[in-house]
């Protein structure tokens, strides 16, 4: 029988939108405690990943087996029968820690019916017939384009010169309070915009920078100082430019804030360091910022396409009082899905809390700071910046600081 708690050692992709060797707090992280990963400081480290998901699995830092094979082998133990009957014995959340340097393409996650035909259909592109709804978790300044601006904001945006020609005829009588101006209509807006071509997507973005500030109103002027850095990752020409500056929320948060995507939901994370976690997948529909051959067919991304985030505010997943906290020490992330919750454990120098056990498997990662922490039976573990720990269903742990701990733990029940 395996133990209840396993230290893991996980590692990182390159995707070239990551930050690079000792800037990625992902690299530096994963360089902590896993022996075999070798930062160098010319490549790009995106995405550390932990879990199970065969792409970039996670493994016993004690016994290199795979976490997957730890886990079939022991699945009432570690996973429980609660989760094994909702989920069967694959972990089904997936948590990582991004480093964003620029922006990441502009995308969605279908849904599970959408899932399970582009899975069927080409299972090398769409490697799981789930969806992916997901959270990311602010570790310092983080900029992300997420959902859509209200219909009337987008309206108004378009009726200024450089941009009607991608206003919907249907509309384009209409007042600047939505009037005809539909999700329907939007959904045109963003195949027109996707489908434009490069000298329409430069000609629209210089006609706006060419316009005085105070015409495209307060609410809309950071458009004109994000054109030219994006056009510096990607170039003036990429589609993502249009959607995601006229159509799409510009978001800003700080450390502990964070956001919800459903699946099917549009977004672009621009800057900063995140923790993220999601439903157990990796399918991505691509349409912007990234090379036209890695783009994926417009009409496909539009028709799938909701609309349930049309406001600032909508994304926003506010921190709650988690009732598995002895002290009130440890908060939780609860978003609107069944795949798992988010504690967050935050601790100054000699404080402790006593987190109650959960009914199903979790991953524990430290971001910050170091202490203790005591397991069901006395066990006593180190934690320190970078470590990783899955946590079977239905043990206690107390987690004790030293310094200033920040420790987050993704959990399904």
């Amino acid at each position: 029988m395996s133990e209840s708690v396993i230290q893991l050692k996980c590692d990182c992709n390159n995707y070239p939108w990551g930050r690079v060797g000792k800037e990625s707090l992902a690299a530096r992280l994963c360089s902590k405690t896993n022996p075999e990963f070798k930062l160098d400081d010319g490549k790009n480290y995106a995405e550390m990943w932990m879990g199970t998901y065969p792409e970039l699995p996670s493994y016993s830092l004690k016994t290199g087996e795979k976490l997957q094979g730890i886990l079939n082998a022991n699945k009432e133990k570690l996973i429980g029968k609660t989760v094994l009957d909702k989920f069967d014995d694959n972990l089904p959340f997936l948590p990582k820690i991004l480093s964003i340097a620029k922006a990441l393409p502009l995308q969605i996650h279908p849904d599970k019916e959408l899932s399970e035909k582009l899975h069927k259909e080409n299972p090398d592109q769409f490697t799981d017939p789930n969806h992916k709804p997901e959270i990311a978790v602010a570790l310092g300044k983080f900029e992300a384009f997420v959902g859509f601006k209200p219909l009337s904001d987008v309206h108004q945006l378009l009726r200024l010169e450089p941009l009607s020609q991608f206003l919907p005829a249907s509309a384009s009588a209409s007042g600047g309070d939505g009037g005809q101006f539909d999700d329907d209509a939007l959904r045109q807006v963003c195949v027109d915009m996707l489908k434009a071509p490069e000298d329409a997507v430069s000609s629209a973005l210089s006609g706006l920078q060419s316009l005085p500030k105070d015409t495209l109103g307060k609410k809309n002027a950071y458009i004109l100082d994000l054109i030219p850095r994006l056009a510096d990752q990607y170039g003036k020409s990429d589609n993502g430019n249009l959607v995601a500056l006229i159509c799409m929320n510009y978001i800003v948060l700080e450390a502990g804030e964070a956001l919800y995507i459903p699946a099917d939901g549009i977004h672009a994370y621009l800057s900063g360091d995140i923790v993220e976690c999601m439903a157990r997948s990796n399918n991505v529909l691509n349409t912007g910022f990234c090379p036209p051959a890695d783009r994926d067919s417009v009409d496909l991304f539009a028709k799938a396409l909701t609309f349930k985030q049309h406001d600032p505010q909508e994304p926003i997943l506010k921190r709650q009082a988690s009732d598995k906290s002895s002290s009130g020490k440890t908060t939780e992330f609860k978003p609107p899905m069944s795949e798992f919750n988010m504690l967050v454990t935050e601790l100054k120098g000699g404080e402790t809390d006593t987190v109650k056990p959960v009914v199903g498997p979790s991953i524990m990662f430290v971001t910050s700071g170091n202490g203790t922490m005591k397991v069901d039976g006395g066990q006593e573990l180190a934690l320190d910046e970078g470590s990783i720990f899955f946590i079977g269903q239905g043990v206690s742990v107390e987690i004790s600081a030293k310094g200033d701990l920040a420790a987050y733990r993704a959990y399904a029940e």
